[in-house]
């Protein structure tokens, strides 16, 4: 083992430093007020779960899991996503009623990197969980506010691509047989690997009608139009109710207004394998990744109890890199005063807090380059020796 250098992080660890902080807070604290104004209240789970309980229910792969050991030699686990956590809250002590229930939260999770290559192995996820509801009318529901509380946040160019895990499913049940022989389709999906998913079609012994129908999937890409299209490839009558769910999505969709940043993707498939009916990703412009995603999905069964629900997480991560360009304004005043008027200074400086200004006090001693340091501050006051100098 190597010795390690004195400001060396562990692999994928991150510093936010201060100007970092304070696009993150401003941009958390804006996207958490829309969401509270929708009926979300927000939750906080432990950063340590069960290996056994949570860790297990995620369905994050095993090899990513912080894995530690407790007195009693239990294994736990750093929470590597919110959903399986809350799902765990919700079904010991919040669906005892039988009725919908509105979560939101704001976490940091883990998820361990073998090779880095720049992605963080711990990030902050925002995001809610509408639990006990089945409606379609509720999945449009998180869409609709996915959609408004990234525009809440400043972003303006972006679109929320949406699918269902059921068309691909039973398409490829229909043309192969089995869910196993798809597995290698799945991934090429899944990484977005369409020329790869070609390849491996033109490999399998079938049919040429049967490889056209794999290869029409990669065209189910666009508006409305293409639900349509998705019909004239599905015979199965699982296949063809994932799209009358995406028909009746859409509808909503259009009643909240939101359908310019809405396309359709029946190509969208998840690593999750909780998810089972209607899946979303959000993309901005300028970033190669999903800034968020969610859906439908089943995982409260795997803690006792019956209950369907729908939630979306954005990264903040790739938030912050999607809205990256200009500098946060900095509107603090800065207050430099000699030890002489040091009273007046702390003076200006408690009635500026009252009033919800941001002031900095200091010591005009205490710096050595005034210039430099100046810079930082929107305006400055000068408490040195006389009358004060602005």
């Amino acid at each position: 083992m190597s010795r390690l250098f004195m400001f060396e992080k562990p692999l994928g660890m991150r510093d936010t430093l201060p100007e970092l902080y304070e696009k993150k807070h401003r941009v958390r604290t804006l996207m958490a007020d829309t969401m509270k104004l929708w009926g979300y209240q927000f939750i906080e789970t432990p950063t340590l779960e069960y290996y056994e309980t949570v860790g297990a229910a995620s369905a994050i792969d095993d090899t990513q899991l912080f894995k530690l050991l407790d007195k009693e030699g239990h294994t736990l686990v750093l929470r590597p996503d919110m959903t399986a956590p809350i799902a765990r809250v919700a079904a010991s002590k919040l669906l005892n009623e039988d009725l919908p229930v509105r979560l939101a939260y704001s976490a940091n999770v883990f998820r361990a990197q073998q090779r880095e290559g720049g992605r963080p192995a711990e990030f902050e996820q925002i995001g809610v969980e509408c639990l006990n509801e089945e409606t379609v009318s509720c999945d449009g529901e998180v869409i609709a506010l996915l959609i408004s509380s990234l525009k809440k946040a400043g972003l303006e160019e972006f679109k929320v691509s949406i699918g269902h895990v059921g068309f691909a499913n039973e398409l490829f049940v229909q043309i192969l047989g089995t869910n196993g022989r798809a597995t290698a389709l799945r991934k090429f999906l899944f990484e977005k690997n369409y020329v790869g998913y070609r390849e491996h079609v033109q490999s399998l012994p079938l049919s040429s009608i049967d490889k056209k129908r794999l290869l029409q999937l990669l065209e189910l890409r666009g508006g409305e139009e293409v639900m349509g299209l998705a019909l004239d490839i599905i015979e199965n009558d699982k296949g063809k109710q994932a799209i009358l769910e995406l028909k009746e999505l859409w509808d909503v969709i259009k009643d909240y207004g939101v359908e310019e940043y809405v396309k359709f993707d029946f190509t969208i498939v998840s690593h999750m394998s909780y998810y089972s009916g209607i899946l979303f990703e959000a993309y901005a412009g300028n970033v190669g990744f999903p800034i968020g995603n969610g859906g439908r999905y089943s995982l409260i069964e795997k803690f006792g109890k019956t209950a369907s629900a729908t939630g979306f997480a954005v990264r903040m991560d790739m938030l912050l890199e999607a809205l990256r360009g200009g500098q946060l304004e900095n509107t603090a005043h800065c207050i430099f005063f000699s030890q002489e008027r040091r009273k007046e200074a702390f003076e200006l400086a408690a009635s500026m807090h009252e009033q919800g200004k941001k002031a900095v006090l200091q010591d005009i001693t205490g710096v050595r380059n005034l210039d430099a340091f100046t810079k930082r501050f929107a305006d400055t006051t000068y408490l040195i020796g006389g009358r004060a100098n602005e």
